[in-house]
């Protein structure tokens, strides 16, 4: 195992991951600005975009582009920087480094070589979303963009069907209205769901109905922006309900099985489990598995 003292004294360079505002300047951080000044150089995903941040908090340390397809030729010329003693900020276009964006292959990087990585708390879009979206805060579990080609997108969704934490995806406005109408296909219509899209703009908006009610919507209205799409995650009669369809046509022994393979259960505890769910006595269970 490695342990990393993060502002222990070295004489190597240190990797700071600096989240920039998703929108609104005024959440970039007093420690954000301070720290690209401080360093030798800035990663940035574009320079272009991130230059005029610099630019409007006179931020004068030069920039690297580092990018999805860079990211293995930039690499090594960090390490070497690093190695030096130089330190460098890592940033994406908005909101946390390798949160969809490039970083995770640095981090791993630095690791690897027992280089101290440090990353500063900011803006992130989906935690924001989610915390004012009206849908329960925990569990939840982000997944970024979904895949693109409709029969992909539809098998992931079938996966998570039954999770009852709220779903967090990234997504395309381009694309929102279809991925909408995939959700509501497979997860039902009924679901509970938010599209937030334009965060911390001047014309932010949460759209909050059900997966249906979505649909409808996006149908006869363009959105424009980046947007956030959070869905509910399954209740526990609706899971219950789904459990039950798929086990009926079951013999006890595949009931039995599945419950030990998929919950992690001993032979006993899936066997009173099984008893439970067809209201049936344990000894039976019991008598017909071990048959």
């Amino acid at each position: 195992m490695d342990i990393q003292k993060s502002y222990r004294d070295s004489a190597l360079g240190k990797v700071y991951l600096v989240p920039t505002p998703i929108g609104n300047l005024e959440d970039m951080t007093f420690r954000a600005v301070k720290t690209l000044k401080s360093v030798a150089v800035i990663a940035s995903e574009d320079t272009r975009n991130t230059q005029k941040l610099l630019n409007h908090f006179d931020i004068p340390t030069s920039q690297i582009s580092f990018h999805e397809h860079n990211v293995q030729s930039r690499l090594p010329q960090f390490l070497a920087m690093l190695q030096e003693g130089q330190s460098i900020a890592q940033v994406s276009d908005a909101g946390m480094p390798s949160i969809s964006d490039p970083g995770y292959e640095l981090v791993q990087m630095c690791v690897a070589h027992q280089i101290d990585v440090i990353a500063l708390p900011g803006a992130t879009a989906g935690l924001t979303a989610l915390i004012a979206s009206g849908l329960a805060p925990q569990p939840h579990t982000f997944y970024g963009f979904l895949p693109r080609k409709k029969k992909e997108q539809k098998e992931f969704l079938e996966t998570i069907k039954n999770q009852q934490a709220t779903a967090i995806f990234y997504e395309s406005p381009y694309r929102i209205k279809e991925t909408v109408s995939h959700c509501a296909d497979v997860l039902g219509e009924d679901r509970p769901a938010v599209v937030c899209r334009e965060l911390t703009k001047i014309h932010e908006e949460y759209l909050r109905g059900t997966l249906a009610e979505l649909q409808e919507y996006l149908a006869q209205t363009a959105v424009k922006g980046e947007c956030c799409l959070l869905i509910s995650g399954a209740d526990e009669a609706t899971q219950l309900q789904e459990e039950a369809e798929k086990w009926q046509t079951w013999s006890i022994q595949e009931h039995v099985d599945y419950l030990k393979e998929t919950e992690q259960l001993s032979s006993n505890e899936a066997i009173k489990k099984v008893a439970k769910l067809r209201s049936e006595k344990k000894q039976e269970i019991y008598k017909q598995y071990h048959q």
